[in-house]
């Protein structure tokens, strides 16, 4: 895995009382009591996890204190920046300093799971029969080779903000196709305001923007050679026309929403995450859609999973840790502290996301979100078609070469 850029993939996804963990890459290790590998203690768990903003904390000792409370055991959480806990558990399979249970990001499952650290929670998800109550995608983030390996914590997706000013004074209703998408943009391209912003930095958060295109297409990646092409042609379309700035192939989405504040987008593709900023300031007015279609509905998932760790020895415990979590009074009172979204399509009307009109119009997309779920190869596929989306936008190749030199790093690396 090139970790320089899992701070880039996570799923960053968040909407947090005190905004984007940025400072998720900063701060000390904190230990709350030992380290070591699993628990001692017959009825001790230890509980690692990157939730570390301060806004977070009273929800998760919350959470915590009902489940030790309700399950019997005793938890020792252990916390790490967001970049370092994968390495973390991957070095721990060596040195045998793993915990019981953690909170990991959903696309880490791409390479827990082949490298056999997880324990197989087939069953007791069969018998627990709840797996239907989550939106699929989430719930499918966990599922490799027809087992399944997690239960989903919490989601996010992607979808498209809007400055209602600016749309009503060029009489442009909020695009609903790519069409609708590429004239809107232009006709919003004024002075020094593009049309359209989105970050297509060369890193999983640009192809993390750039995947919901493709899909859109009714592609994937076993067809980039064509579909890749068309969905990297329409892009380069804006870039040509004006509506979405060079610019973006150096920008994060952090970037992509400072355009949006400053009012220099009247549009962009971004997450729930930005919410926290964007209703604290006063000079944009601004709405939310979902991503505008090619010909089906698409979005990227981000959020994180529950797993257990095979060497646990205490799955059945953290087992019920994790069923009482999921408890729609307790899970509900946790997703609203620590300013996240539910994976359970049964919670839809149970929470903040149900009396926020923008938060609504995120959980309604996750029914056309998709997991990154490609197997442990997924890091090469995400660079090919990074690599592919700068080529395209700064014009050094056309989309359909671009497209090609993709498919041909991205097909052998497919698992079939």
């Amino acid at each position: 895995m090139h970790m320089s850029n899992r701070f880039d993939r996570r799923s960053f996804m968040r909407i947090s009382g005190s905004g984007v963990l940025a400072a998720g890459l900063a701060g000390p290790l904190t230990a709350c009591g030992g380290s070591e590998s699993g628990s001692s203690g017959s009825n001790e768990l230890v509980w690692w996890d990157y939730l570390v903003e301060e806004a977070r904390q009273p929800g998760m000792k919350a959470l915590i204190a009902d489940i030790e409370k309700q399950v019997g055991v005793k938890i020792t959480r252990r916390t790490f920046p967001f970049a370092e806990l994968e390495p973390a558990i991957i070095k721990g399979a060596a040195s045998g300093d793993l915990p019981d249970i953690a909170i990991v990001d959903n696309t880490s499952m791409n390479s827990f799971v082949p490298q056999g650290l997880l324990t197989d929670l087939t069953d007791r998800v069969k018998e627990w029969g709840q797996s239907k109550a989550y939106y699929e995608g989430p719930w499918n983030s966990g599922v490799i080779d027809g087992k399944t390996y997690s239960v989903p914590n919490n989601s996010n997706c992607l979808c498209l903000y809007y400055n209602t000013e600016m749309l009503e004074a060029a009489g442009v209703e909020p695009p609903k196709t790519w069409d609708e998408l590429a004239e809107a943009a232009k006709k919003l391209t004024k002075g020094d305001t593009f049309g359209f912003a989105m970050s297509a930095i060369k890193t999983e958060e640009g192809v993390f923007q750039f995947e919901p295109f493709l899909w859109s297409t009714g592609g994937d990646l076993d067809t980039f050679g064509t579909d890749g092409a068309k969905a990297l042609g329409f892009l380069k379309e804006l870039v040509d026309a004006g509506s979405l700035s060079k610019q973006c192939v150096g920008w994060t989405q952090q970037d992509a929403n400072n355009q949006f504040v400053s009012g220099r987008a009247a549009m962009q593709i971004n997450g729930p995450w930005q919410l926290p900023a964007l209703q604290d300031q006063t000079k944009v007015k601004w709405g939310v859609v979902p991503i505008p279609v090619d010909k089906e509905p698409a979005s990227c998932l981000g959020g994180e999973n529950w797993v257990i760790l095979k060497t646990s020895g205490k799955a059945d415990q953290c087992w019920e840790a994790i069923v009482r979590s999921q408890e729609k009074t307790v899970l509900a009172k946790y997703l609203d502290g620590l300013g996240l979204l539910p994976a359970r399509s049964d919670m839809a009307d149970a929470g903040k996301w149900a009396t926020d009109p923008t938060l609504k119009v995120f959980v309604q997309e996750f029914a056309n979100a998709r997991p990154r779920s490609y197997g442990a190869n997924y890091p090469q596929l995400s660079q090919a078609m990074a690599e592919a989306l700068q080529a395209s936008l700064t014009g050094s190749s056309s989309p359909q070469s671009a497209a090609r030199k993709a498919a041909s790093a991205i097909t052998p690396k497919l698992q079939k």
